[in-house]
């Protein structure tokens, strides 16, 4: 491609498909005949896909699978999880079957709290601008009751609005800091909404205070907009039972187990390079299950890893321990997510994770979520700290290289018996079935 394309956009879905065939395949034909094979035959349901986002030329397919077996405060959940890493779905099975039988996982929100800011410049007196704020802090509520009384009656809306002077960090910047309670829904829409008519009052009435110089009323307002860092929305998730319990077939020395489990979260605790790709297995779980239930996965995960450094140092989010001989794994993270608006009440396949996880509200959804994470977590760590981490997920994968490599039933057999007894690789697969096929 030698040459920008005008007007993309203002093509019909065939234009854009025909063009993109034709500029970069060298079989448009066949290029046009895979993207329309992942069309969905429902004329109706294809367009609603469609128009989810803009320039929809087709669907991209992630598979769905379910997790069963997860106890969580009494009740038995099967949770869905949308995503390709071939292992993830089975360890956090594995991990919820574990520990149905030790008591389950105990969960709490302590705190669902959302923020959103209004950065301004404001030359002048700071002294001013705080008893400005405080005697307009009131219109901030009355001027946006027409956009938060539906929040308000189903017990959200706006609950408080601070102003910070940040001209230590740049010269002349203030925030409106505004904290949200948005209930059942994600509340992205509701709390950009309330900002921007902050904002539009903030101006308003800096023209009309008496005691601001002319220099001092020129507020000028940079942006509005929500903050995915939301540090006091926060879920708690946990399991416990007592150290000889934690004795199964991989686990014969549930002491020694325990114990080195406890030094591999602290090593994530100290060693931001395990940190990362510790969090990472965390995030594996709950972004599966944020993306089956239609809730905005890259917000989540700037918001936890935000989180994860906010001592100056990234570090670990779950933690273990071991006092009197019980032992404890626990993790608070924080997870804004929504059951209502947006993609939930949309998307045909969200509608249907929501249900099957028995129509959460949000509270409810933080938690199953965060279950999820912490169980994933210890698949992993239960994993590295006992057999490696290899040995579980190359054997999930190797169904990924016999699609990749065409393989029939009866290599696969073969296949399948070599690899019993015999560590999996991509280099040690690919010549097994070279040797089959002499």
């Amino acid at each position: 491609m030698n040459n920008a394309v005008a007007g993309f956009s203002k093509l019909s879905k065939e234009e854009k498909i025909n063009w993109i065939a034709n500029e970069f395949f060298s079989n448009p034909t066949e290029a046009i005949a895979t993207i329309k094979q992942y069309w969905n035959s429902n004329e109706k349901l294809q367009q609603l896909h469609d128009e989810f986002i803009e320039n929809t030329i087709t669907n991209f397919y992630l598979p769905m699978g379910i997790a069963p077996n997860f106890l969580v405060n009494g009740n038995y959940f099967a949770i869905p999880m949308v995503i390709e890493e071939s292992s993830v779905v089975a360890a956090a099975a594995k991990s919820a079957k574990f520990w149905s039988t030790r008591g389950g996982f105990k969960t709490t929100v302590l705190s669902s709290e959302k923020i959103g800011q209004v950065h301004f410049i404001y030359q002048g007196d700071s002294q001013k601008l705080q008893d400005f704020f405080n005697k307009i802090k009131p219109k901030f509520f009355s001027e946006t009751e027409s956009i938060t009384k539906n929040m308000q009656k189903r017990g959200g809306g706006i609950l408080d609005i601070e102003l910070r002077n940040k001209t230590n960090e740049l010269n002349n910047y203030f925030q409106l800091h505004a904290t949200f309670e948005t209930k059942d829904s994600m509340g992205a829409n509701f709390i950009n909404s309330c900002l921007e008519q902050f904002a539009k009052t903030l101006k308003a009435e800096a023209q009309d205070y008496a005691a601001f110089s002319e220099e001092e009323k020129d507020i000028q307002v940079v942006m509005s907009i929500l903050s995915n860092y939301v540090p006091n929305c926060i879920v708690r998730a946990e399991v416990s039972c007592k150290v000889e319990e934690l004795a199964e077939k991989k686990i014969e020395n549930p002491q020694e187990f325990a114990e080195k489990f406890v030094q591999a979260v602290t090593i994530a605790e100290i060693e931001p390079f395990r940190a990362v790709t510790h969090n990472k297995g965390i995030m594996n779980g709950i972004d599966a299950v944020v993306l089956a239930t239609g809730n905005d996965f890259r917000a989540i995960e700037a918001g936890v890893h935000a989180y994860a450094s906010r001592n100056g140092k990234y570090s670990s989010l779950s933690h273990a321990k071991i006092e009197n001989d019980i032992f404890t794994f626990w993790m608070e993270v924080p997870l804004a997510l929504g059951t209502v608006g947006g993609l939930t009440s949309l998307h045909p396949m969200v509608k249907m994770a929501l249900e099957i996880l028995g129509k959460p509200s949000a509270h409810q959804l933080m938690q199953l979520v965060a279950v999820t994470g912490l169980a994933q977590n210890f698949a992993a760590l239960r994993s590295l700290t006992t057999t490696g981490i290899q040995e579980g997920h190359m054997k999930m994968h190797l169904n990924n290289i016999l699609n990749q490599y065409q393989a029939t039933s009866e290599e696969r057999k073969a296949i399948a018996k070599h690899f019993e007894n015999n560590t999996v690789s991509h280099a040690s697969v690919v010549e097994l079935i070279e040797n089959l096929r002499k």
